[in-house]
């Protein structure tokens, strides 16, 4: 692998699948998942089941301080080639400027895996700077909201199957953008997929993570564009009923990104850039072409309006007594009058 300042996380596993190892893999970003795969690989694959017991060292940066990640990756490998030294949680050590002391002359037996999670340190300083002329430098940066969809069926593909779009709106919408989670939730439907199903359905995912395919924001939302004022009027209800598995905030969430998407679209000049301008995935531009015919750009800035007035009152500002059922049976009335 050629020296580089930052690798993916795709040259990373290919290069350790061939066993080009190095001693240093500083691993960080916003984005655990990707940081925990390439960790689980070093971690199982590197040394064989007989090493491990004596070559791997698993530490925890709130019981460890930088000298003593020194004196571990400084320590000779006793059955084998190398040892495998993991210090999860780097980012609670302080005083990182002592490790340019091992970075100058660091042990070529020792493959050393830094783990530093849920954000980056200082690029600036000299620390860092030697990490980059030593190591792996690999930063996972946070999946945003537009991007999931594509993140799904690629992930769902990278498994050989299949998933309809209802369904990858489904999981979007009710697991965010917590890759992890996603992940699982996905493992889990392809383990339970009966084995003539050539695709994870809606269907599949109402049974088996509890996920209603007709009663969510999605079919809310579908339910506003086609004026269907009994389907949305149930669906609230529902939601009145189940408030733990449909909570107001991420109700009131997903309607004002859709509205707020729908005002930016009413004033995009040319329509066949929208998936692009909005960043979404091309197959629900249709939905914002019907409903931009249903709500022109003076009501849609209206719903904004009513919608943010909603979570206000729902966060308790000049509301003594009206519950999440009636704020949100209130607001599709607004919506849809």
């Amino acid at each position: 692998m050629a020296k580089q300042d930052k690798y993916s996380y795709e040259q990373i596993i290919s290069s350790l699948k061939k066993r080009e190892y190095h001693s240093l893999y500083f691993l960080m970003g916003e984005e655990p998942y990707y940081i925990d795969l390439i960790t689980d690989y070093i971690q199982k694959n590197v040394l064989d089941e007989s090493s491990r017991e004596f070559d791997l060292t698993v530490l925890y940066g709130k019981e460890i301080d930088v000298l003593q990640i020194i004196n571990a990756a400084r320590r000779y490998p006793m059955m084998g080639s190398h040892q495998v030294l993991i210090i999860k949680e780097a980012q609670l050590i302080k005083e990182w400027d002592k490790f340019t002391h091992y970075l100058n002359n660091p042990l070529s037996s020792t493959i050393l895996v830094i783990c530093y999670k849920y954000g980056s340190p200082d690029k600036r300083n000299k620390w860092y700077q030697d990490v980059k002329k030593v190591g792996i430098v690999f930063e996972s940066e946070k999946v945003r909201d537009y991007e999931m969809n594509k993140w799904i069926l690629e992930y769902a593909k990278s498994k050989n199957v299949g998933i309809e779009e209802k369904a990858v709106s489904m999981l979007t919408e009710f697991l965010g953008n917590d890759l992890s989670k996603v992940a699982h939730e996905i493992e889990k439907l392809i383990i339970t997929k009966p084995a003539d199903f050539p695709k994870i359905t809606p269907e599949l995912i109402e049974r088996n993570i509890g996920i209603s395919k007709d009663f969510n924001v999605f079919e809310l939302q579908n339910a506003l564009i086609n004026r269907d004022v009994l389907k949305a009027n149930r669906i609230v209800r529902y939601f009145s009923e189940n408030k733990k598995s449909n909570p107001m905030v991420l109700v009131l969430s997903q309607l004002f990104k859709f509205f707020a998407d729908l005002m930016l679209y009413h004033y995009i000049p040319d329509k066949s850039q929208v998936a692009a301008e909005l960043k979404i995935n091309p197959y629900f531009v249709k939905d914002y072409e019907r409903a931009s015919k249903i709500f022109g750009p003076w009501k849609t800035m209206n719903i904004i309006s009513y919608i943010r007035e909603t979570d206000a009152r729902f966060k308790g500002v000049e509301n003594q007594s009206a519950d999440e059922g009636d704020l949100l049976k209130e607001l599709i009335f607004k919506i849809l009058h």
